[in-house]
């Protein structure tokens, strides 16, 4: 039942697309063309023959409506849309491609505005000198009547109306997130103590090079992920943002003993903070030196399956990923080394902190991620 509720909001939401562009790269050319034929059968008109400028108005707006099919799907498009990204994220438990659609909407938006400007707004520039000189006699006796036919024939079809007022706003969206900064919610407790669930973190796009948005390819290399750094990726199983600790380079050694983390032969020093709950420890905040930067980190007293112990090897060109709670994530240590073409950007700070939709955002955690 749930896959037939999806595909029907799926098949509205083209559908209804369809009728619109449609309606915009053929039937909205004819309605101009239309109004030209109008504007000949009535000739020159003159103000005082009240009955034929009625009959001219009536005509006018006749040939400007677009079919009620059109109507209809403008009118629900956008709901039905919301309506079928909501389903599946909160029913299906769908993931969302927000880049795709982000991408899509600014190619859409600029397409429609460029079309518009080539080819539809040409034939309106037209139809106005073309009316003009039907209503010569309305421009000084009925200057209000002459702006409303101006008005009528200069009128936007009403896609071109929103992609003017959108496609600059999407545009700057798209650039800011693709090649600056993308904000990014913490889902999990699998990077504890640093990054608690709800967090609103900031992640930078440039710092490990410049991709291209939904096909990822790198067009421009900047510097190179290091140990300790929180990054942002997609795992090697699964199209969806993940944040964990850069543990392994390319050709690193790794160990995990009980805990305990080796790089190349080399311990990892670990400092205790904390031993928590106090009277009957399950857990531990530690101190962990990666690279000779320090940061917090949280396990069990007992090691968990993916702590005991486990070895790998780096290959080229991939790096190695866990999670700060390390008794608490998923990780390299079960789905191995992401590669470098999965690499988001790196993560540098927390700008916000919200629990939930019922509770207020807290600004108390804003700083930068160490």
């Amino acid at each position: 039942m749930s896959d037939i509720i999806a595909s029907g909001l799926t098949l509205l939401v083209v559908g209804s697309l369809g009728i619109i562009l449609f309606d915009l790269f053929f039937l909205a050319a004819r309605r101009v063309a239309a109004q030209a034929q109008v504007a000949d059968q009535f000739g020159s008109l003159s103000p005082g023959d009240k009955k034929a400028v009625l009959a001219y108005r009536k005509a006018q707006q006749a040939v400007l409506a677009p079919p009620a099919l059109v109507e209809y799907a403008r009118s629900y498009f956008a709901p039905v849309l919301v309506l079928m990204v909501g389903y599946q994220l909160f029913f299906q438990k769908a993931e969302f491609d927000f880049p795709l659609l982000l991408v899509m909407l600014v190619f859409g938006s600029g397409g429609i505005w460029l079309f518009d400007a080539l080819y539809l707004g040409r034939k309106r520039r037209a139809l106005v000198d073309r009316v003009g000189g039907h209503l010569d006699a309305f421009k000084t006796a009925a200057p209000e009547e002459y702006r409303e036919f101006e008005t009528n024939a200069t009128r936007e079809p009403l896609e071109v109306e929103y992609s003017k007022s959108f496609f600059p706003v999407l545009f700057i969206v798209l650039v800011l997130r693709s090649f600056v900064v993308e904000p990014f919610q913490i889902p999990s407790e699998s990077m504890l103590p640093t990054l608690e669930v709800g967090d609103f973190i900031l992640v930078n796009k440039f710092t490990y090079g410049i991709r291209l948005p939904v096909l990822r390819t790198k067009v421009m290399d900047m510097n190179q992920p290091e140990r300790g750094e929180v990054m942002v990726f997609f795992p090697p199983h699964k199209k969806q943002y993940f944040i964990k600790r850069v543990i392994g380079l390319p050709g690193d050694e790794i160990h995990y003993i009980n805990n305990v983390l080796y790089i190349n032969g080399e311990k990892m020093p670990q400092r205790l903070v904390a031993s928590l709950p106090p009277g009957n420890p399950q857990f531990q905040v530690m101190r962990e030196t990666l690279a000779g930067v320090e940061h917090a980190m949280r396990k069990h007293v007992v090691p968990g399956r993916l702590s005991r112990k486990g070895s790998w090897v780096v290959p080229d060109g991939h790096y190695f990923m866990m999670g700060d709670n390390r008794d608490n994530s998923t990780d390299s240590r079960e789905w191995g080394p992401v590669p470098e073409g999965n690499i988001v950007g790196k993560a540098f700070g927390i700008w916000m902190h919200w629990d939930g939709f019922f509770s207020l955002p807290s600004f108390s955690r804003v700083g930068s991620i160490q």
